[in-house]
C-alpha cells in the first residue's frame, strides 16, 4: 500500500469511527476512567495517534480496540505525570488491570453514559447539551448553535455540567428498578427536546439534530429493550420525521399534515412507527409519548384526521400533563369537530398563561374565521404573524389571512 493510499484509509476509518463509535468510544473510556474531561482528553490523544500510526503501517483490524487501549494508555501517563503518589497508586491499579484485561469485543456502555448525562442533579438544557456532546458527537460550537448560544458560554455550560456530576457523586451506572421510571423519563424527555430543537431550526448545523435524536431513541430501545414509552417517543419521533419532505410547499409556506402531499412521507419511517405502536401496547403501560404517537397516527390516518379519536386521545393524556399546551391542542381537536363554543371556552380558560405563545393566536384566528367575525379573526392573524417563529409559519398564516372575505 502507499503512503498516500495508507493516508486515504486512515482518514476514512478515523472518520468511520468518529461517525459511527465515538460514543461507543467515550463510554468504555467513561467507565474505566470515571471523568468526562479525563475520558475526552484520553480519546482525543488516542485519535491523534492513530492518525500518525495508522498512516504509516495502516488501519489494524479492529480500530476501536487500538484507540481504546492507547486512550488508557494515554490516561495512565498523565495520571504518572501529574498526579501524586499515593493518588498515583491508587488511581493506576485498576487501569494498568484494565488495559492487561481488555476483552476483544468493547462492551456497550453507552447506556449507562446517557443517564449519567441526564443525571437529575443536572438542569435539563445541561442534559441534553452534555447527551448532544458525549453520545452524539456534536462540537461545542454545534452545540452552541442549536441552543443560540455563544461557543464559550456553552463550553462554560458543559463544563459546569461536568463538575456538578462529579461534586453530586453521580456514579457511572444504570439505576436500580427502584429509580427507573424517574430516570428513564428524564433520558426520553431529552432525546425528545433534541428532536425538537432539530425540528424547529432544521439541520443547518452541520448535523441534523432530528437524525440524531432518532439514532438515540433506537440506541436507547436497542439497549433497553421492552420499555413501551421508549417505543412511544421513538415512534412519535418517526411519525413527525417521515413528514418532513412535506412539511413546507413550494411556495416556502409551511403545510399542515391534514394538507400535506402524502406521497413524500417517509414509508419506512411510517412503518417503524407502526411497528413500534403495535409493539407498545400490549404492554398495558400507557404513558404520554405513546399517547402522542397515537395522536400523530391519528392525525396522518390514510382516510383522513381521526378527529374523534383525537379528542379521546387528548382526554387520556391531559390525566398525564394538564398543561395549558395540552388544553389548547385540544380545542383545536374540538373546533375541527365543529364544537366551536366549547374550542372557544378551552382558548379562554388558558389564554392569560398562555398570551404571548403564537400558536393560541393562530388557533383563535382560524376559530373566529369558522364564527365568521372576520375582523377578529384579522387581529388574531395580525398577532399570530408578529409572533411567526419562521418565515415558512408567516407564510402560512399571512395565506390564511389573504383567504379571508373583505
Amino acid at each position: 500500500m502507499t503512503q498516500a493510499a495508507r493516508a486515504l484509509a486512515t482518514s476514512r476509518a478515523l472518520g468511520r469511527v468518529m461517525a459511527e463509535d465515538r460514543g461507543r468510544l467515550l463510554a468504555a473510556l467513561m467507565a474505566r476512567l470515571g471523568d468526562f474531561d479525563c475520558a475526552e482528553e484520553a480519546l482525543a490523544e488516542a485519535l491523534a495517534s492513530a492518525a500518525q500510526h495508522w498512516a504509516r503501517q495502516g488501519p489494524p483490524d479492529s480500530p476501536m480496540g487500538w484507540l481504546l487501549k492507547v486512550g488508557l494508555r494515554k490516561a495512565i501517563d498523565r495520571i504518572r505525570k501529574e498526579g501524586r503518589e499515593a493518588q498515583k497508586a491508587r488511581d493506576l491499579a485498576p487501569l494498568l488491570s484494565e488495559e492487561a484485561a481488555l476483552p476483544p469485543e468493547i462492551p456497550d456502555e453507552r447506556l449507562r453514559l446517557i443517564f449519567t448525562c441526564c443525571h437529575p442533579a443536572l438542569d435539563r438544557k445541561s442534559q441534553v447539551a452534555l447527551t448532544l456532546r458525549s453520545i452524539a458527537g456534536l462540537t461545542t460550537g454545534q452545540i452552541a448553535a442549536a441552543f443560540l448560544d455563544q461557543e464559550p458560554t456553552m463550553g462554560q455550560r458543559l463544563s459546569r455540567a461536568k463538575a456538578r456530576l462529579v461534586q453530586s457523586g453521580a456514579g457511572f451506572v444504570v439505576p436500580g428498578p427502584e429509580d427507573w421510571a424517574a430516570r428513564l423519563g428524564a433520558v426520553l424527555d431529552v432525546i425528545y427536546l433534541i428532536f425538537n430543537q432539530g425540528y424547529g431550526q432544521g439541520p443547518h448545523l452541520g448535523r441534523d439534530l432530528c437524525e440524531e435524536a432518532l439514532f438515540l431513541g433506537r440506541l436507547l430501545l436497542r439497549l433497553c429493550p421492552d420499555q413501551a414509552e421508549a417505543e412511544g417517543v421513538l415512534a412519535l419521533m418517526a411519525l413527525t420525521h417521515a413528514r418532513r419532505a412535506a412539511r413546507i410547499g413550494p411556495d416556502g409556506a409551511l403545510v399542515p399534515p391534514a394538507e400535506q402531499a402524502r406521497a413524500l412521507w417517509d414509508a419506512a419511517l411510517l412503518a417503524e412507527a407502526q411497528d413500534l405502536l403495535q409493539a407498545a401496547l400490549p404492554r398495558r403501560s400507557p404513558g404520554p409519548f405513546q399517547i402522542k404517537a397515537a395522536l400523530a397516527a391519528c392525525i396522518m390516518a390514510p382516510e383522513g384526521p381521526d378527529w374523534r379519536q383525537s379528542l379521546a386521545l387528548y382526554d387520556a393524556l391531559l390525566r398525564f400533563e394538564p398543561s395549558p399546551v395540552v388544553h389548547l391542542n385540544r380545542a383545536v381537536v374540538l373546533m375541527e369537530l365543529g364544537l366551536l363554543e366549547a374550542s372557544g371556552a378551552v382558548l379562554a380558560a388558558v389564554a392569560d398563561v398562555l398570551g404571548d405563545y403564537q400558536p393560541l393566536h393562530a388557533v383563535r384566528a382560524e376559530l373566529l374565521s369558522r364564527k365568521q367575525l372576520w375582523t377578529e379573526s384579522r387581529a388574531a392573524y395580525a398577532a399570530a404573524i408578529a409572533r411567526a417563529p419562521s418565515a415558512a409559519d408567516a407564510l402560512f398564516l399571512r395565506k390564511r389571512l389573504a383567504a379571508l372575505p373583505h
